[in-house]
């Protein structure tokens, strides 16, 4: 199936895509505020660059969607139909970082976890979900 986009419109599309304050995070954010729990955004001397992170319980949030980041769920399983290689090595390369980046927090200390796109839907679990990850 060819691309129903011109590049250039294409191009338009994916230069939209952000990387910082998208739906998912600012959910979490809000959820985290409303817990009473204060934090700091995407401190860049740290391996990854965090979305969230909570000095006062040395634990970092990452904020994944789960396209861009290969989640388990039905989102995060859908394959382009062009360029396939292309997108396929583009996605093992944010995988093989993402853990790459865990494993250097880990080693200096903090905890990490991540909030995949997919779990932001239903408050109440994500509002469990947080509570549980800061236990």
């Amino acid at each position: 199936m060819t691309d129903v986009l011109t590049p250039e419109q294409r191009s338009l599309n994916m230069s939209r895509i952000r990387g910082k304050d998208t739906k998912p995070e600012l959910i979490v954010r809000s959820t985290l505020h409303r817990l009473g729990y204060r934090f700091r955004l995407h401190r860049k001397e740290l391996p990854g660059n965090p979305d969230i992170v909570l000095p006062k319980h040395n634990m970092v949030i990452f904020v994944h969607g789960c396209y861009w980041h290969r989640h388990r769920c039905r989102f995060g399983r859908v394959v382009p139909a062009t360029r396939t290689d292309f997108w396929m090595e583009k996605f093992s390369a944010n995988i093989a970082r993402d853990r790459r980046n865990q494993q250097q927090l880990i080693k200096h200390g903090w905890r990490v976890a991540t909030i995949w796109e997919c779990q932001t839907t239903d408050l109440l679990k994500l509002t469990d979900r947080i509570r549980n990850i800061l236990l």
